[in-house]
């Protein structure tokens, strides 16, 4: 099991590499179109559909 010492660090690496690719979205196709992708992202996972096989049909 993994303590939560190292979850609180696992997570925060992760916080990382979300804002930096928010930073580098944001650079190169603006807010507007960041913030679309993050809230489709986090529609498809509330939906429970798999993001990375392009299909939208929900995965159970």
């Amino acid at each position: 099991m993994t303590s939560p010492d190292k979850t609180a660090q696992s997570k925060d690496v992760f916080f990382e590499e979300i804002a930096a690719l928010a930073e580098r979205m944001i650079a190169e196709h603006g807010r507007d179109f960041t913030m679309g992708a993050f809230i489709l992202a986090a529609r498809f996972i509330a939906e429970k559909k798999d993001i990375g096989s392009g299909s939208l049909e929900p995965t159970n």
